[in-house]
Formats: C-alpha cells, structure tokens, sequence
C-alpha cells in the first residue's frame, strides 16, 4: 500500500541517519525535499539513486496535492527536510493534512531533532518545555512573540538565525526576564 513517509535526516554529522532512514529512501518511488542540491549530496554519500522534487515554502501548497495524487496512484513519497524532522519549523504539514484528509498512511521514520538535542544537553530543567520555532525577524513582531510568552514557566525553545542571535537575546532578556539560557549550534558536527 502506497503511502507518505516522513524521514528525519541528519542535523550536521551524516552517521546520525538511522538503518530504517536509508531503506526507506532506497525504497522511494520519489522524494521531495526543500533543496534538491542539499538532498542529493546525502543521497550520492550512501549510494542512494532516486528521483527527487522540490518541497520548500514557495511551492508547498501546489505541490502537497501534486504528491498527495501520485501516492493515491500508487506511488511511495519520503519528505525529507534539509536537516533533522520535516513539519518543524520545515515545510511538510500540508502535504500530511492532505494525505490525512485524504485516507493516504503517513508513517513518521524518528531520527535527529535539533530542539530535542539542544535540549538534551542544556542542563536546563526539561520536565515542561514549550518548542516556539522561529521568531518573527522584524524586531516589533518579535518583541509581541516574546511577551506572550512572558508567563511560561516552562523551558522555552527557539530557533533563530545566526545574525539575529544578540538581538533576540537582548529582547528575551528585557521581556522574559533573567532566566536561564542555553544557546546551541552545529549540534552534531
């Protein structure tokens, strides 16, 4: 029965992809993925020849119905993200709910998560954390995202990009307060 498979892939060091990972992509009549380049880079290193299409933001509403047709046609989809789990923070939760929607199987294949790793090895109190994705890049919409975050005790997760890290950092500070902190990056290589 054709489905949709769901493959984490990994988050910098290449030994991090599970056994079940790269028979599931040896398995795949297509993989779409958000950049074809980085996908195929992964592929060629464990000698793995499949056709790929392209999954990323810009194309993701069109291309979910697209691949969503061909697994009711028969065909086994894998998504993949650029690094770690696809759906967070990463395209791929249109194409589930359609295949969802739809009666199409979706079977998650676990591997790298860089929020969970970065967790894991914070030393902070990790019983209650709330995973928050990225915070919005302009400095007003990103304050807004933070103060309502304000009264949550829990560990907070956030992904940002590199340049904006000190702006962030100064935001959080002044509107979450003086809470602990752990500031992660290139996990695994």
């Amino acid at each position: 029965m054709a489905r949709l498979y769901i493959v984490a892939t990994p988050i910098g060091n290449l030994s991090d992809i599970s056994p079940r990972a790269l028979e599931t992509l040896r398995n795949a009549d297509i993989i779409a993925c958000e950049d074809t380049r980085h996908t195929m880079k992964l592929l060629s290193h464990f000698g793995i020849h499949k056709a790929l299409t392209s999954y990323h933001d810009f194309n993701e509403q069109e291309k979910a119905e697209k691949l969503g047709q061909r697994i009711q046609a028969g065909e086994n989809v894998v998504l993949v993200s650029d690094a770690g789990t696809p759906a967070i923070s990463d395209p791929g939760f249109r194409l589930v709910r359609y295949c969802r929607d739809h009666g199409i199987s979706v079977t998650p294949i676990p591997g790298p998560n860089a929020a969970i790793t970065a967790l894991s090895a914070s030393g902070i109190p990790v019983d209650e954390f709330l995973f928050a994705g990225f915070l919005p890049p302009k400095r007003q919409a990103r304050r807004t995202k933070l103060e309502s975050y304000k009264g949550i005790s829990a560990a907070l997760i956030f992904y940002e990009a590199p340049h904006r890290i000190q702006e962030m950092i100064t935001d959080a500070l002044e509107i979450l307060g003086d809470r602990e902190a752990c500031i992660a990056r290139e996990l695994t290589k």
